[in-house]
Formats: structure tokens, sequence, C-alpha cells
């Protein structure tokens, strides 16, 4: 396969649907009762046919376009400073002079996460929101230590996200000691951060999230956060740092729900010290150095709904204690060296929603321990020695949204028995056994709208079954079986927004003419082809392009860009540059 598009197999899996325990841009602790009037973005709402912006609306899109005839909005009411800002903040039109304009705005949340050109100056006029201010983010900032100093002023700052923010060091910290009303604060892979100078934590007592990760400096500093006993979510995940001992002044932290330490050190003796978490609800251990072992403690934590011990070195002894985690709701033990005996102990576990056993030594015989599990919704099979035969103890999974069967044995035959799936959104099928057949058993799965079949051999033949998908939002038919006159049935697709037809060496300019009226793509991929350089007129109307491939194909890069320059100015992934 070519480079274009060829898979990364065995790559860190980090879970979409285990929530991090650190909140998003706007979290609802802080101050929101803005968003709900939130500005759309410049010229939003204005277009024929949509719905008639407020007066208000139309106002602050007046006030952005013109910023620099503003020097001051301290004048006007706190709500409406607010929207402006965050419109400007959002269309990339801050500077340095329409920044100032807010000063003593008293605005609440400030949020510059990876904003360019953030640095101590603008810590000035953060800091004069005063008493007002709630919310900060400055993440991957040139922001140091004189500027962190101004927040003494805010007193009652609630979060402080500072990721990527080099230039801080341990005496930056120690100007956070006063701001005690803090309940989130983030430091992700900030190596200047020590053990010393986590003591400036220590009088954050009402913390409530705290995360570290790729902190690689953190080793013993933990002992720091032992009266945060409001601190619910740690993360301290990807520390290469962190031992079995950093865990010990965490035992009496009895309120975490969530705690995060993949890639750690810990092993099963450093599992001992979380028995007393009863709250524990997260628990995310992968690629951590722990065996079935540590299950005999987890097996205690009766609130656990999330656990996550892929890549470590569990087996099928000791997995039994799985039996008594009846709360749990998403299990990721893939990449570990079990077989269908540890699945036997899956088997009462029916509040299960989403299991991960990609890589595992399993087969068609486990899959019978699953039957059980009517809620679940995502189940990953990759690279495992399930076959068809497997499948017909999945037949009656019918909340199944997610399957994985990549890499498995699963033949034409097999899929027969998915064919009652009908909530099936997502179906990876990235296998050479799959032919033309068997994509015709899967056309009452309607509600598709993921569907991949890198590997499989599908024809210009099969392609006609794709017209049942009408949902599909993202498709990869890769591998060389299709011409153009199989991407003519692709063309009815018009929900797609990602598309990958490449390795289809015989496809040419006619393709991409083919799918020229699937303007709702984001992303796609023709590489390895033969489209040409007059094949580009056709992309034109792909507006809402943002990434396209066309490696190994006779297309010359500038003229890529002049495509890009004339008719797709959203396109920003460009392949060959």
């Amino acid at each position: 396969m070519g480079g274009a598009c060829s898979r990364k197999r065995y790559q860190q899996v980090r879970e979409d649907d285990v929530r991090r325990g650190i909140p998003g841009k706007y979290c609802k602790n802080y101050s929101s009762k803005w968003l709900g009037s939130s500005l759309p973005r410049a010229g939003a709402g204005m277009s024929r046919g949509s719905t008639c912006p407020t007066l208000m609306e139309l106002t602050i899109h007046k006030i952005c376009e013109h910023i620099n005839e503003y020097s001051s909005f301290a004048m006007i009411p706190r709500d409406i400073s607010q929207q402006i800002f965050n419109e400007l903040v959002d269309s990339h039109l801050l500077t340095d002079v329409s920044f100032e304009a807010f000063r003593d705005c008293a605005l609440e949340d400030v949020y510059l996460g990876e904003y360019p050109a953030v640095r101590d100056s603008w810590m000035s006029v953060i800091a004069s929101q005063g008493p007002s201010l709630l919310s900060v983010d400055i993440s991957a900032s040139d922001v140091t230590d004189s500027g962190l100093d101004l927040l003494k002023d805010c007193p009652n700052l609630q979060g402080l996200t500072l990721d990527y923010c080099y230039r801080l060091s341990d005496s930056g910290l120690g100007f956070l000691s006063d701001l005690s009303n803090l309940t989130t604060l983030s430091f992700k892979k900030s190596s200047s951060i020590t053990a010393q100078g986590m003591a400036a934590f220590a009088g954050l007592t009402n913390l409530k999230s705290l995360d570290l990760e790729r902190c690689p400096g953190i080793h013993g500093g933990l002992v720091h956060l032992r009266g945060l006993t409001k601190l619910e979510s740690l993360n301290i995940g990807w520390c290469n740092c962190i031992t079995n001992s950093d865990l010990k002044p965490l035992s009496g932290l009895t309120n975490l729900r969530v705690l995060l330490l993949p890639r750690s050190k810990v092993s099963d003796d450093g599992v001992v010290f979380l028995k007393g978490m009863h709250e524990l609800s997260l628990l995310n251990m992968e690629g951590c150095p722990v065996t079935a072992a540590c299950l005999e403690t987890i097996s205690g934590l009766a609130k656990l709904s999330h656990l996550n011990v892929q890549r470590s070195n569990l087996s099928d002894d000791g997995c039994d204690k799985f039996a008594g985690l009846v709360n749990l709701k998403v299990l990721n033990i893939g990449f570990n060296n079990i077989t269908d005996a540890c699945l036997k102990h899956l088997k009462g576990l029916t509040n299960m929603e989403s299991l991960n056993l990609d890589s595992c030594k399993i087969g068609d015989e486990g899959m019978a321990y699953l039957e059980g599990m009517k809620r679940l919704r995502c189940l990953e099979l990759s690279d495992t020695e399930v076959g068809s035969s497997g499948l017909r103890h999945l037949s009656g999974l019918r909340n199944l949204e997610s399957v994985n069967l990549s890499f498995t044995l699963v033949t034409d035959g097999g899929l027969r028995r998915l064919s009652g799936l009908t909530s099936l959104k997502s179906l990876n099928l990235d296998t050479r056994q799959i032919t033309d057949t068997g994509l015709a058993s899967l056309t009452s799965l309607t509600s598709l709208t993921h569907l991949d079949l890198f590997g499989a051999r599908i024809t210009d033949y099969g392609t006609n079954y794709l017209r049942y998908f009408k949902n599909l939002r993202s498709l990869e038919v890769c591998g060389g079986g299709i011409t153009d006159a199989g991407v003519k049935n692709i063309r009815e697709l018009t929900c797609l927004t990602h598309l990958n037809l490449s390795q289809n060496c015989n496809l040419t300019d006619k393709a991409l003419e083919s799918i020229s009226g699937l303007t709702a793509l984001v992303s796609l991929n023709v590489s390895s082809s033969r489209v040409t350089n007059a094949g580009l007129q056709h992309l034109k109307m792909l507006t809402n392009l943002r990434s396209l491939s066309l490696e190994s194909c006779k297309v010359a890069p500038n003229e890529i860009k002049k495509l890009q320059l004339s008719a797709l100015p959203n396109l920003v992934n460009i392949r060959p540059k």
C-alpha cells in the first residue's frame, strides 16, 4: 500500500468516548450565560433563506467589522463586550490594539488557547478584569512567570489552563497559591514544573480538577496534593516518571472520580493505594506494567464504570476478578495476552456499552460470552481470530452502533449475521476476505454513517450496493478494485464528508467529475490513481474541502496550489505540497 493511505497498526489508542475529566473550552462551572446568544461566524445568518439575524447579532457583527475604530468597550454591558471579544477570537481578528480595548471590561471568560502573540503584555489586560474574571486559557502562549503574577488581581478565578506554556517555571507556580478559588487547573506538557514547585498546589483546597499530563519532572511532587480532598479528577498520564510511591499520598483523596495514569511506571503494588477511592468511576492505566493481580484491588471499586488496561501485562490468570465489576460500561483490554477463557468472566457484565478486544487471542468461542451484553454499543475486534461463526453471537445485540472487524477471519458468509443490526452506524471491514457478495448482504444497514472497506476486494459491481447507504458520511474503498464506472455510484452519497478512494490505480479525471457534486466533502484522497492536472477543475465546487491527497498522481503541486487560491479557500492539508 502507498504511503498516502497505509495504516498505522498498533498505534496508541485514546478512546474518544472515555471522558478525560478535564473541562473543555467552556465549562458549565464557569460563566456561560452569554453562550446562548453567541454570535454566528462572520456573515453567518445573513444569507438568503437562512434565519434572520437579531438586532444584537447585526450590531456585534458590524462592530467586529470595524473593530479598529473603537478604543474601549469598558462602558458597555459586560455580556455584550464578552460576545464581541469571543467573536474576535474565533475570527482571529484580535490584535494588540483591539485587545487593549477590552481593558477593565469585567469579562468573565478569556479563552486564548493557542491564539498567536499572547504574551506578558496581554496579561495586563486580562488581569484588569479583576474580580469578574472566572476562567482563563492561555495555552501555548509566551507568557512568563511575570505575566502569571498579574493574576493575583483576579481572586475569583475558578479555571486556569496553561497547557504547553514552556516559559513558565516553579517561580510562576508560586504565584498561584493566592488563587484559592481555583477549581480547575491544567498544565499539560509543562517540562519546567518540578516536584518542588508543586508545593504551590497545597493551598488550592478548592481544586476539583488537576491536569499534569506529560509533565516529566513531577516525580515526588504528588505529596503536595494530600490535602486537596475536594479533588475529583487527576490526570498524570504519559508521565514516565510516576512510580508506585507517587500514588501513596493520593490514597486519602477519597472524592476522586477520574484518575488517568497511562504510560506511567505504576504496577500492581501501586494500584493497592487506590483501595479507598470508592467514588472512582474512571481509571486509565493503559500501558502500565500491571497484571491481572491488580484486579484484586480494582474489583473493590464498586462505582467503576470506565476501565482501560490496554497494552499492559494481563493474561487469563486472575481475570476472574472482572466478574465483580458489575457497573462497568466501558472496558478496554486490547493488546493483552488474553484468550476466550478471560471473556468467560465478562459474561455477567450486562451494563457494558463499549468493549475493546483489539489484538487479543480470542476467537469464535469467546463471542458466546457477549450475548448477554444487550446494551453494548461499541465492539472492537480488530486483529483477533474471530471468524464468521462467531458473528452469530452478535446478532441479538441490537444496540450495536460500531463494530470493527478489520484483520479478522470474517468472510462474506459471516456478514449476513450482521444484517439485523439496524442501529449500526460504523463498520470496519478492512480485510481481504470481504468481496462484493459480503457488501450485498449489508444493504439493510441504512443507518451506517461510516464504512471502511479499505482492504476489501470491492469491484465496480459491488459499488452498486453503496447506494443503499444514503446516510454515509465517511467511506473508504481502497485497494485497486474500482474504476471510473464504480465511482459513478458514489456520487449519490451526498452526505459524505470524508472519501478515500486511494490505491485504485485505474481511476482517471472522470472519477473527479463524478464526485464533483459531493459538496459536503471535507476530506478527499485519490492517491495512486491516474488523475491529472486537467481533472482538478472538477474540484472547484468542493468549497468545504480541507484535506486533499493526490500523491503518486500526475498532478503538479503548483496546480493544486492554484486551485486552492482560486476556489478552495478552506484547504489546509495538501499532498503533495
